[in-house]
């Protein structure tokens, strides 16, 4: 049994400011960023340990957050049934794939770390890919990060099977995704501020839930009906503007941009060259 972990790290365990997570803002302190990459690091680790130890064959690992290059692969576990992929694209000259090594031989997608989507009310650090994106759509439904990363794995009918995150992140999966694990481990007290379990006893409930969802019965792919209308609402007339401008773009008001696509790994190759080219 393969699984696919793709970490994200607004929600990571024992993870609670802004300053930790968005490293490369204005006045971020060093050893606060550091504390940050530490953390997810640690989560990292333990989670992966965790799926081997619960019976999983080969753990995949992949760095989203902000494009990836948080963790140092030196200090990973060290195992032959883990890969780590350090960027969330993989490129070969002018050829990229997003997710690597995400296929139809993974058994389960681990959306770890992750958050919920822009506008999402009592959340820590909500958004949905872009900062400039206000809302995102796949068949007339909203769907953030994670609903797009589910998207794009039902295109190999790779289910996702567990979700790690504050409290409303892991609502926003169980609504979407029914059947999934998830494994709360901070609550937002504030957009940039959440409260929750210490580090450890954070990890020590993710890795239960990572156990259970290696364990448990495969819930259904997520894979919207083709051909599939993606739709982004854009914050500002600016963003709306440029994002009409890419190949298929329909603009239907001054905010929103569409466009159908016949494939669900296509979800926002079309918007931001993520996919499989």
């Amino acid at each position: 049994m393969r699984i696919y972990m793709h970490w994200d790290m607004e929600g990571v365990s024992g993870l609670f400011t802004r300053e930790q997570v968005w490293f490369w803002e204005p006045g971020v302190r060093e050893h606060i960023a550091e504390e940050g990459r530490r953390l997810l690091m640690a989560d990292v680790n333990s989670a992966v340990a965790a799926a081997l130890e619960a019976g999983a064959d080969e753990v995949i690992v992949c760095d989203t957050h902000h494009g990836g290059g948080n963790i140092r692969l030196p200090e990973m576990l060290s195992n032959p049934r883990v890969t780590y992929h350090g960027r969330s694209r993989l490129c070969h000259g002018t050829k990229c794939r997003w997710m690597p090594g995400l296929d139809e031989t993974v058994a389960g997608l681990m959306l770890m770390g992750h958050h919920a989507k822009a506008g999402t009310a009592n959340a820590f650090l909500p958004h949905t890919w872009m900062g400039d994106w206000a809302d995102f759509q796949i068949n007339g439904q909203s769907v953030g990060e994670m609903g797009i990363e589910a998207c794009y794995a039902g295109y190999w009918d790779v289910p996702v099977i567990l979700a790690q995150g504050d409290e409303a992140a892991c609502r926003e999966a169980e609504a979407q995704f029914p059947g999934l694990v998830t494994a709360a481990v901070k609550r937002a007290k504030s957009h940039d501020l959440c409260e929750g379990l210490d580090a450890e006893a954070a990890r020590r409930l993710t890795a239960r839930k990572v156990a259970e969802a290696v364990a448990s019965a495969r819930p259904a792919a997520y894979k919207p009906a083709l051909p599939m209308t993606v739709s982004i609402r854009l914050k500002t007339v600016k963003a709306a503007e440029a994002a009409a401008q890419k190949p298929g773009a329909r603009r239907t008001d001054e905010f929103t941009v569409e466009r159908q696509v016949e494939r669900q790994c296509d979800v926002v190759q079309w918007i931001a060259r993520a996919g499989l080219e």
